[in-house]
């Protein structure tokens, strides 16, 4: 895995074994992430093109760290530093995610995240460490200018009503909504 400019994430770029029949690749293995994964969950997501989904993140601990790959189609896929004190707090990185090259990206507790489906439609899995607990969720604003993503032009992002009303980083961060950083390391220890 290829550490990214975030602590506490990371990408994947399998080995795609091809022949006339078609390919294989081993998609996951828990022993090369970097901590724990103990899978609780698996989401999948069906997007239309422009379909903009996030910023989504837990509170932690225990929080909800997430291994996420596009298996049909291609989206921009970005995690966001939303953890308060962070050295990179409110920085973000993307990883262009497809079905041709089948890589992943590992997003660790508190971290944000985000992505936009590039193609006509793109499927994502997300395999996630907890269950979906509506009280524990939360977001920021996408389109956030003090983030400021850089989302592919040229079409209008389609959000859910959730996201278009979710609180700018500033709005968050006053409301006491994001992750602390000193605590995530922490909990990230308990996870080796």
């Amino acid at each position: 895995m290829d550490r990214l400019s975030i602590e506490g994430s990371w990408h994947f770029k399998p080995s795609v074994h091809a022949d006339p029949r078609g390919s294989f690749l081993e998609a996951f293995r828990a022993a090369d992430l970097p901590q724990r994964l103990d899978v609780a969950q698996v989401n999948c997501s069906v997007s239309q093109a422009g379909v903009l989904r996030g910023v989504h993140f837990a509170a932690v601990p225990p929080g909800q760290a997430k291994y996420v790959m596009c298996v049909s189609g291609s989206v921009m896929d970005v995690v966001v530093d939303v953890r308060a004190g962070s050295p990179t707090f409110g920085q973000w990185e993307a990883v262009t995610l497809d079905d041709e090259t089948r890589g992943a990206v590992f997003i660790a507790e508190g971290l944000g995240h985000a992505f936009m489906a590039l193609s006509e439609q793109a499927t994502v899995v997300y395999l996630c460490s907890q269950p979906y607990s509506p009280g524990r969720e939360h977001g920021v604003h996408p389109l956030d200018p003090a983030i400021s993503i850089d989302w592919p032009s040229g079409a209008e992002p389609l959000l859910s009503d959730k996201d278009a009303k979710a609180p700018s980083l500033e709005e968050a961060l006053a409301a006491g909504l994001l992750p602390d950083y000193q605590t995530c390391r922490e909990f990230y220890a308990t996870l080796h």
